[in-house]
């Protein structure tokens, strides 16, 4: 499996949820990573982003109540979800687009990460009002 999310759950409105994004093996590219949600009916829409080489992006909703983090090291990033709504309750994805590979780019590309972009599975977020 490429990207594995998890941290998902039922929270009341008003808490707080931490969804973390597993970028699993040995990557040999940089990422632009970036969370997207869908809810019921809808349309996926983008939540987050964090650069390959810096920077983070939100989208109007959750400005000031999002905050997406990454851990290089561990080759995870995170979404700390605060003051959480009921129109937050979606399935939440993970999304990674290669923008640069290491030398040598033929070991690189034997990634399909490195190739192309990928999702991961979702994890379900639930806000009670």
């Amino acid at each position: 499996v490429q990207l594995v999310e998890s941290g998902g759950g039922s929270v009341q409105a008003g808490g707080s949820l931490t969804l973390s994004c597993a970028i699993g093996g040995d990557i040999r590219c940089t990422l632009d990573m970036s969370w997207y949600r869908q809810a019921p009916g809808k349309e996926r829409e983008f939540v987050a982003s964090s650069g390959g080489y810096g920077g983070t992006n939100y989208a109007n909703p959750v400005k000031g109540r999002f905050t997406i983090s990454r851990d290089d090291a561990k080759n995870t990033i995170h979404l700390q979800m605060n003051s959480l709504k009921a129109e937050d309750t979606a399935m939440y994805y993970c999304k990674a687009n290669p923008i640069s590979v290491e030398s040598p780019v033929r070991i690189a590309y034997l990634d399909p990460r490195c190739r192309a972009v990928s999702w991961g599975q979702g994890t379900q977020v639930t806000v009670s009002s």
